[in-house]
């Protein structure tokens, strides 16, 4: 997310991981540019956003954007924080859970 204000984007990211399970909101956020800013959120310093994130991505990935989230650098990052158990249980499960829906099948 573009906003300086760590809250703000927490709550902007949760917002989108809410919404996104929904198969029209995911195709809306998709359409308007919304998986590079998710993305972003993944490096975040706040956990929930981290979290917001990790969900959101594991409901909005499909094989029409695939290729846009798939690509080594995130998946990087996604192994880095399922392999985080002793840090977040819930990273480490959410991580795990994109990995086994999304990069497994590749």
């Amino acid at each position: 997310m573009t906003e300086s204000n760590e809250k703000l984007v927490e709550f902007g990211v949760g917002g989108i991981c809410n919404s996104c399970v929904d198969r029209e909101n995911a195709a809306v956020i998709t359409s308007c540019g919304g998986i590079p800013l998710i993305i972003q959120c993944l490096s975040s310093p706040v956990r929930n956003t981290v979290n917001y994130a990790l969900g959101a991505l594991y409901y909005i990935c499909n094989e029409s954007n695939k290729e846009e989230i798939v690509k080594p650098e995130v998946v990087d990052v996604i192994k880095r924080y399922a392999a985080a158990e002793s840090v977040s249980v819930s990273f480490s499960n959410l991580a795990n859970a994109f990995l086994d829906k999304h990069v497994s099948q590749i």
